[in-house]
């Protein structure tokens, strides 16, 4: 008797070697694959909204604190620094939004853009060409205190712009050499000691801006430890018995804050 063959149960699935190859690289890498990374907004998207946030957050009150704080700054929108720290925030650092911003001629976007911009992406030219538009005490103070303070070419500005003509850009000198004194952490006692030299050539300068930025510069680097506040002291009792007024009147401000009780414990002296 003949033996019937068994029907097949099913139907086999054939897969070809290319489709198993493929089959099993996935399964392997489908939890390596990365997500997709967002780019980042264009930087003319990006300086319309910082743009327009400077417009919401204007106010006449602002604008009117500008002049009450000694402040001539042309096509200001009347922002407070408050509000200019909320706005840079969530905008980050970023290099090519601040040269964006600084090319406004906006007082607040200038503002805006020391706030932004990367610090080990400023170029010696760019510390330069923000330093000649320096029109205020305020854009000059803000630009050495929250970034040019943080660039590997600080110091050797320092002495460059110590002999600059313009009231703003020999201020920036001092301001930016009293901000190192606040901020570096590693640089040792030499070079503020040669910023003493500098201070004391600059204390005959009347000029209300200069004078004022000396003065800042010597109470701070005083205040920086103890040897430097031995020199700095010694210094501000020569210039307070200067025959020169404006070197008095730097001498005897520095002497005062650095003589205070409060300020020598915190120095450990």
């Amino acid at each position: 008797m003949a033996v019937r063959k068994a029907k097949p149960t099913g139907r086999k699935r054939v897969t070809s070697p290319t489709r198993k190859l493929a089959a099993a690289s996935g399964s392997r890498n489908r939890a390596a694959v990365a997500p997709p990374v967002a780019t980042p907004p264009p930087v003319k998207a990006l300086l319309r909204e910082a743009l327009a946030g400077l417009e919401r957050k204007s106010s006449a009150h602002d604008r009117q604190n500008l002049t009450r704080f000694g402040i001539t700054a042309r096509n200001a929108y009347g922002v407070s620094m408050a509000n200019l720290k909320v706005l840079a925030k969530p905008l980050g650092r970023n290099h090519e939004l601040a040269l964006a911003l600084w090319k406004t001629d906006r007082y607040e976007a200038r503002m805006l853009a020391t706030l932004v911009d990367h610090p080990a992406e400023l170029t010696p030219a760019q510390m330069d060409d923000w330093r000649r538009d320096f029109d205020n005490w305020a854009i000059c103070d803000t630009a050495c205190f929250c970034l040019f303070d943080r660039s590997p070419h600080s110091w050797k500005k320092i002495s460059a712009w110590s002999r600059s003509r313009n009231e703003f850009g020999k201020r920036a000198a001092f301001a930016l050499l009293a901000s190192l004194a606040l901020h570096d952490k590693h640089s040792p006692d030499t070079p503020f000691l040669a910023g003493l030299r500098l201070i004391e050539a600059a204390a005959t300068d009347e000029r209300n801006f200069v004078k004022k930025g000396v003065n800042w510069a010597l109470r701070a680097v005083g205040l920086r430890n103890a040897a430097l506040h031995a020199a700095s002291l010694a210094m501000a009792r020569r210039l307070a018995a200067a025959s020169d007024a404006t070197a008095r009147w730097v001498g005897k401000g520095a002497l005062r804050e650095l003589s205070a009780a409060k300020k020598l414990r915190g120095l450990g002296t």
